[in-house]
């Protein structure tokens, strides 16, 4: 196996960082996150389960790399049609905003973005959110929180409740995501996100992105069995890449016309 090692004055650290073991960690994890949270996970497939048989959308959003979890929630092979990605780069696509306004680092913590991109999106009252943030502190994932309970939405947060435990908010009202949402899922992610200490300092092999992936594909699925349990055939995606599958998507995203985007 191979080792990094590290002076500290008289002390010498030897610290494993490996592939081997990022893998161990990570299933884990993978496990711990994978077979718990029963009670959660099950009250969000009721939730969005309810939204789908309602005709709603799954609204999901999510900044910086939790945009991956509003990406494996909207828009691909084996999900639900139903669904929307609303992401930063929105105030541009649809709003008209110069690209410039995506440049600036410090967007996500501003509370005033979220009310944009609400305003953008095609959301309708029997919608419902899921939103997604390792820290749950930035302006726009809390305030666009905020908004959804507001308007009456139910809401599903994916979040680090061991990062999110261990940091304040940077919200005015000081409020963090997890506090907002209905339901709350914890990714089982570290405070700082990666898993592998170093010898200097900091740590390596992110967990946040891959835990996220899985809590989502685990809820879409109880959303799907409880909509077959109930007798409706759920609209699920099929790949465009297998014979026949743009031709069926197409017909499912037709009946959702002008409520969902499909946009890179």
């Amino acid at each position: 196996m191979k080792t990094m090692t590290a002076d500290s004055g008289r002390e010498r650290t030897t610290v494993s960082v490996t592939s081997e073991d990022f893998l161990q960690h990570i299933r884990a994890v993978i496990d711990r996150v994978g077979t718990g949270q029963a009670a959660g996970k099950r009250k969000a497939a009721e939730l969005l389960a309810a939204t789908v048989r309602n005709g709603g959308v799954i609204q999901a959003f999510g900044c910086g790399h939790s945009e991956a979890l509003a990406m494996e929630i909207a828009g691909r092979a084996g999900g639900l049609v139903p669904t929307n990605r609303i992401a930063l780069r929105d105030v541009v696509l649809y709003g008209g905003d110069p690209l410039e306004v995506l440049a600036d680092p410090m967007v996500e913590r501003d509370p005033a973005i979220a009310h944009r991109l609400y305003g953008l999106a095609p959301v309708k009252p029997d919608d419902a959110f899921v939103i997604a943030s390792n820290s749950g502190i930035n302006g726009a994932v809390v305030e666009m929180a905020l908004l959804v309970k507001e308007r009456g939405h139910a809401l599903i947060a994916i979040t680090s409740a061991e990062h999110s435990a261990g940091v304040e908010s940077r919200h005015p009202s000081g409020r963090k995501l997890g506090e907002i949402a209905d339901v709350v899922l914890d990714n089982g992610a570290p405070y700082g996100d990666a898993a592998l200490a170093l010898p200097g300092g900091g740590a390596v092999g992110a967990v946040s992105s891959i835990t996220a992936a899985l809590l989502a594909q685990q809820i879409i699925t109880e959303v799907v069995a409880k909509l077959l349990a109930d007798g409706v055939t759920p609209p699920v995606y099929h790949s465009d890449n297998v014979p026949g599958g743009k031709e069926h998507n197409a017909e499912l995203e037709a009946r959702y016309a002008g409520r969902i985007r499909r946009t890179a």
